[in-house]
């Protein structure tokens, strides 16, 4: 890496820095707009997010750093299958729309502040409640994970070996959790609202750069068709069900994130929620289509990386580079596109952190300590933030997995807890029983085929190239189905 060319030079440097200043005193803002020392105030921000904030929090929540890397480099190696990214975010919305609006009206009279707090009131199945906790906060560990491995990977190319991996997640961990324990979810959100800006602007600054500079058209077509054929093959069967298997998991997966369900509770009304989802709905064709375009682009005018799946993670920063180097004119805005993916990876870690360390709080340590006041358990949830990025931080130091692998696993999880949200909503009788049992073995089911492809154990990792958490998805399902029959929801 050392004798890769810098993106970032003095300027740059500079660029970025007064940024995360800028981040910072937002914290400190938030600090200071804090109305009361209460989970209610910390992890929810009061609930009275408008709809600017509301919609810049969801958007800069749900459009990550394993959006911009992850997903161009799943590009580069996918090729043509990988169209249906867009498509995957647009069904993240619908998921959204289908029991969003109803959980709103429920935590208002309820006052949730986890998933997990909804789980408990609607079934009274501790086991339950307590299987989605452990299930939400898994995926949200996995999550801090795969963002921390992609901002290392981003100050590492950026610098061009000056800093390396270890160097940029342990400085940036410190300034996302700073903001983060001064102000809560207040401050999140409003550090979301610079970044969302950003991330819109980074995406569309390299989709204009790429198509003003190279002949996009002749790239994508001559050359790929040259170098490789079979870059824009039709699917076969097996790989239609692939696609399919991703929109179930992708879009009803994400759809369940716990950060993103307290920010259906943070709303300040149904309507702002409502009208927030249908802007949502657009971002993919700015966002998700910009950044497979980019890794289209690399595959052109980059080849030879698809055997290195490490290198197919950094083809947005090698873009950057690419673009930086033969257009200097454009360099400032090669700097804004940077900013924007240290941007986008912020606003996921540090709403993550949020939402674990709450979970944490409300759903373990209060109900082992139940008699702790509200200002107590904030404080307990700060320093549990504290204590989780740190964690986090070496993990992502040690690993070796690419970003969407990393997506993946969390995705099959949280695929498990989509039964208990939708038809919880829903259903009025329906009994906690029958759905613990349907999340156990829907669990059990994907972390069993996992598991038996790690111990060499002649099992495909997806079976007719269905993903494992969606084999267990349907099973969950199918278990709901059964247990409903005969196991009645007890009366309460």
């Amino acid at each position: 890496m050392r004798d890769e060319p810098a993106i970032l030079d003095g300027g740059g440097i500079l660029f970025v820095g007064g940024y995360i200043v800028l981040l910072l005193g937002l914290g400190v803002w938030g600090r200071l707009a804090q109305k009361e020392k209460s989970m209610d105030d910390f992890y929810l921000g009061g609930r009275n997010f408008g709809p600017f904030v509301l919609l810049m929090t969801l958007f800069a929540t749900q459009y990550s750093g394993n959006t911009l890397i992850g997903y161009a480099g799943r590009a580069y190696r996918d090729g043509f299958q990988f169209i249906m990214a867009p498509m995957f975010m647009m069904m993240v919305i619908g998921g959204y729309l289908i029991y969003a609006p109803k959980l709103y009206r429920l935590s208002a009279r309820k006052r949730y502040i986890t998933t997990s707090d909804f789980l408990q009131d609607r079934f009274g199945h501790r086991p339950l409640s307590l299987w989605a906790s452990a299930l939400g906060m898994i995926a949200l560990c996995n999550y801090i994970l795969t963002n921390l491995l992609a901002m290392g990977l981003l100050v590492e190319t950026a610098s061009g070996g000056r800093f390396v991996l270890w160097q940029g997640i342990l400085a940036l961990s410190v300034v996302m959790v700073l903001y983060e324990t001064l102000g809560g979810l207040r401050s999140v959100a409003w550090t979301d609202v610079v970044q969302g800006l950003l991330l819109l602007s980074g995406c569309l600054i390299i989709f204009v750069f790429l198509n003003l500079h190279y002949d996009s058209y002749k790239v994508l077509s001559v050359d790929l068709k040259t170098n490789y054929p079979t870059f824009w093959e039709s699917p076969n069967w097996r790989e239609k069900l692939g696609w399919l298997s991703t929109l179930i998991m992708i879009g009803l997966g994400i759809s369940v994130y716990p950060h993103g369900v307290q920010r259906i509770y943070a709303a300040r009304s149904e309507a702002t929620l409502r009208g927030s989802l249908q802007v949502m709905a657009l971002m993919p064709i700015v966002t998700t289509f910009f950044i497979v375009f980019v890794g289209w682009m690399g595959a052109a005018l980059l080849p030879g990386l698809e055997s290195d799946r490490a290198a197919t993670d950094r083809i947005s920063l090698h873009m950057i580079q690419l673009l930086a180097v033969e257009t200097p004119q454009f360099k400032i805005f090669m700097v804004v596109f940077l900013a924007a993916v240290i941007a986008a990876i912020m606003s996921t870690v540090d709403s993550a952190l949020l939402s674990l360390s709450s979970s944490l709080t409300e759903d373990w340590y209060r109900l082992f300590k139940p008699a702790s006041s509200q200002a107590r358990l904030a404080l307990v949830g700060k320093i549990l933030s504290w204590l989780i990025m740190g964690a986090m931080a070496l993990l992502a130091i040690q690993s070796e997995s690419t970003i969407f692998r990393l997506i993946e696993i969390k995705l099959e999880l949280l695929l498990q807890m989509v039964p208990a949200i939708y038809l919880g909503v829903h259903t009025k009788h329906l009994s906690g029983r029958a759905i613990f049992a349907g999340m156990v073995v829907g669990t059990v089911v994907t972390v069993g085929f996992m598991a038996a492809q790690k111990l060499g154990a002649p099992l495909p990792a997806k079976p007719l190239g269905i993903y494992a958490g969606v084999w267990g998805f349907g099973l969950n399902l199918a278990v709901v189905a059964l247990a409903a029959k005969f196991l009645p929801a007890k009366s309460r």
